[in-house]
């Protein structure tokens, strides 16, 4: 659910607009708020877990999601539904934050590479069926039955949750609240400011925005080193194999956000495929991901990480470069193939690399490494959205609606070949675990 509702509105953007009589920059806010709000607090509340348990904060984000979901069915402004959509933000932040953590509490060692790839599939799953699900829904009823939809499934899944999952009661202590307040604010102003890249806001603005997110950061890191208990312990960064998996994590996520966002461009703006020909060429890269990751998870349990990780990279650089050398008149059978191509080196990356960021670290410290995991990929998205913006910006001229094929065919491959180029850096970064790392 947590996953669905960052997508599932998008496709409901004009019909919520239009019912509650808002203009499309206002609407945005629907999805904005629920990305905000979960950017902003996956530190904070994967901090929390380690204090006082990651059952009580998984169930709480379960609770608070399922009542932000009925808020949003039963919100008849867009003011109210926005604020329910930042109470969603608040609980899907404390399940994303905390879900890996629990991994590590309930699967023994052995395992974890099983429970990282069933993540995966997952997390691949229901991105692959949201934009369809969000259509399917407003063919039969009206957008709140998108929000709806998650309270019995939510009320059900808290009770679930409460009755399955192990009784841990965390390390104690309280949370700095002055360091969650600088966290949240820093990594808030970091994704408002790339979507003020994307929509082309003032230099000045986004600077601004840039600028005390850099001043904020500087404070939060150094705050870190005074605490006895620090919400972000700085030592798990000097844990090589720790630091090197989350780079990779953080260049990986950077060039799947740059294709992620350029392809649908591509598609509909180059090869003129209509929006739903669109989802479907997209398809098989989530659908490979799903098929791949709890392969690739379950070798991680035999095999060092590494090893897997850069070899899947390696695949997903390849993938890219060949979308990005797509010809000019492709058929749906070089897309797909390609597609398919990304989606399995991706998987085959990112279950070996999620438990390389939660195995390398003390179990105490489970959660801090839940909440980088979290954050490093709602970072790397954030910054391929805003270079894929920056690219098509440069490259067009008037709006991105109205520009030609022409216009558009070269900025989209650039991107798609830059987006390659990351994923051979990050593969190249993965490489360096290799060294010295033998029987691992």
């Amino acid at each position: 659910m947590a996953v669905l509702d960052g997508s599932i509105a998008n496709v409901a953007l004009p019909t919520i607009g239009r019912e509650l009589r808002a203009d499309p920059a206002s609407s945005v806010w629907v999805v904005n708020a629920y990305q905000v709000m979960v950017a902003m607090l996956l530190l904070p509340l994967s901090s929390l877990g380690d204090a006082i348990g990651y059952r009580r904060v998984y169930a709480a984000g379960i609770a608070l999601f399922t009542l932000g979901s009925l808020a949003c069915a039963i919100s008849t402004t867009l003011l109210l539904l926005v604020l329910a959509r930042v109470l969603q933000g608040i609980g899907g932040a404390a399940i994303m934050s905390i879900a890996p953590a629990l991994y590590r509490t309930i699967f023994p060692s052995r395992l974890l590479g099983v429970a990282v790839g069933i993540s995966a599939f997952t997390v691949a799953s229901s991105s692959a069926v949201g934009p369809t699900l969000g259509g399917a829904i407003l063919a039969v009823a009206p957008w709140p039955w998108l929000f709806a939809i998650n309270v019995p499934l939510g009320a059900f899944d808290t009770l679930f949750a409460l009755r399955a999952l192990p009784r841990g009661r965390g390390s104690g202590g309280r949370i700095d609240v002055t360091s969650a307040l600088l966290s949240a604010a820093a990594v808030a102003l970091l994704v408002m400011a790339l979507d003020g890249v994307a929509r082309h806001l003032a230099l000045r603005v986004t600077g601004a925005m840039l600028g005390t997110c850099a001043v904020l950061g500087f404070a939060f890191v150094r705050r870190q080193g005074t605490l006895p208990r620090p919400m972000l312990p700085l030592e798990i960064f000097r844990i090589r194999r720790f630091s090197l998996a989350a780079a990779t994590s953080l260049i990986s996520f950077t060039s799947q956000g740059l294709a992620f966002v350029a392809l649908p461009f591509l598609f509909q703006g180059v090869y003129g495929y209509s929006a739903f020909a669109s989802g479907l060429l997209f398809t098989p890269w989530p659908l490979a991901i799903a098929v791949a990751a709890p392969l690739a998870g379950r070798l991680a349990d035999r095999h060092p990480a590494p090893v897997l990780s850069t070899i899947g990279l390696g695949v997903f650089a390849l993938g890219l470069a060949l979308l990005a050398l797509l010809p000019a008149h492709a058929v749906p059978a070089d897309v797909i193939l390609r597609a398919f191509v990304c989606g399995v080196g991706f998987g085959f990356f990112q279950a070996p690399n999620n438990r390389e960021i939660l195995g390398s670290v003390p179990r105490e410290r489970s959660g801090s490494a839940s909440g980088v995991l979290a954050t490093v990929r709602v970072t790397g998205q954030s910054l391929g959205a805003a270079g894929v913006a920056i690219a098509l910006g440069a490259g067009t001229t008037g709006a991105l609606g109205s520009a030609s094929a022409a216009a558009l065919s070269a900025p989209t491959h650039a991107v798609l070949g830059v987006a390659a180029g990351l994923a051979g850096a990050a593969a190249a970064v993965s490489a360096l675990r290799l060294m010295g790392t033998r029987g691992m």
